[in-house]
């Protein structure tokens, strides 16, 4: 068959090698809302390389926009693509930042990327009714398939066309001078697991540090023990806490791979499980945990520097078990 006019440029395109002027394709493409030439554009870059040419970048932006600005057939068929290494966030976060699940989902099967899409929408404020059609699937991640109503709005991320931003929670919260003593630490291995693993991402992806502590006594002396015996301290609520952890483990940091919102929302869940003494408890009820989170006390802390990169400063009390635990993690871009 007789390649059209338009094809026959995407195959002169391919043979020229030339990246900017493929994604300057892709764009136009896209704006034309021709994604039938999309798709040809990503299958010729992609076949070029079995022919040494080194397209891949075009073949996954191509994919990106089919992913953001797709109709829902064309973005869910990206879904899974190994491409999604190579471009700005997990294609699952991606298609659920500008399609609702009912519209993606004929075009879908029930695995466990569309379990993960099903966990986006729910942050954004879509009601699923598919646990059933996607049966096992709907429990890919330990959380609820529906938000409580002691969640926060979590911070989502924001993708364009050549950017996405990943806000962090805004917190509204007064500082204070505080002071604390380093004490003998409490072992606790799962709950530090459990908070370490926060910003794992960042440590084994980046150029991150995490650490954290359990002590018996107050936050303060919590912060003092990581080795910042002068600090300040400001409380927060449990909503903002959930919030902070689950930015924290969504997030890739200066040079990791983006995790995604849902993923970061069932790491924040696993810490407050632990902080909350239900880490041994099979099937912990959201009412209980809700309740639970309230009667920790969370507060966010500094050694009183300007904050630089990614950053968690964190501290927990249980008041009726007397313990508390504090969490420091940061990254950096090196460029």
């Amino acid at each position: 068959m007789r390649s059209s006019p338009a094809e026959e440029q995407n195959a002169s395109l391919v043979e020229i090698g030339d990246l900017e002027g493929l994604a300057e394709r892709v764009d136009s493409l896209c704006f034309d809302d021709r994604w039938d030439l999309t798709v040809d554009l990503r299958d010729r870059c992609r076949a070029a390389l079995s022919r040494g040419k080194q397209l891949w970048p075009a073949a996954a932006y191509a994919e990106y926009r089919m992913a953001l600005d797709g109709p829902a057939a064309i973005a869910a068929s990206v879904l899974g693509s190994p491409a999604e290494k190579f471009t700005l966030g997990p294609f699952a976060e991606i298609i659920a930042s500008t399609h609702m699940f009912t519209e993606l989902k004929p075009f879908l099967q029930a695995s466990p990327a569309s379990g993960i899409v099903a966990h986006e929408r729910v942050l954004r404020g879509e009601v699923i009714d598919d646990a059933v059609w996607l049966g096992p699937y709907a429990d890919v991640l330990a959380v609820p398939l529906r938000l409580e109503d002691w969640e926060p709005e979590y911070p989502l991320a924001d993708y364009s066309p050549s950017r996405a931003l990943f806000p962090a929670p805004q917190l509204t919260t007064r500082f204070g001078e505080a002071t604390g003593q380093s004490v003998r630490e409490v072992k606790d291995p799962d709950t530090l697991r459990a908070l370490r693993d926060l910003a794992h991402v960042w440590c084994a992806e980046s150029n991150g540090h995490v650490e954290a502590v359990s002590i018996e006594g107050s936050a303060s002396d919590a912060v003092a023990t990581l080795g910042c015996r002068k600090h300040r301290v400001g409380r927060i609520s449990s909503k903002d806490a959930l919030a902070v952890m689950a930015w924290v483990a969504g997030n890739g940091g200066a040079h990791g791979r983006r995790r995604g919102m849902a993923a970061g929302r069932q790491a924040a869940w696993w810490a407050l499980t632990h902080l909350a003494g239900l880490g041994d408890e099979i099937d912990v009820e959201p009412y209980e945990l809700g309740r639970a989170a309230d009667e920790l006390e969370w507060s966010v802390w500094d050694d009183g520097s300007p904050p630089t990169g990614w950053n968690l400063r964190l501290a927990v009390v249980d008041p009726a078990e007397n313990l508390a635990w504090a969490v420091t993690a940061s990254d950096v871009r090196l460029e």
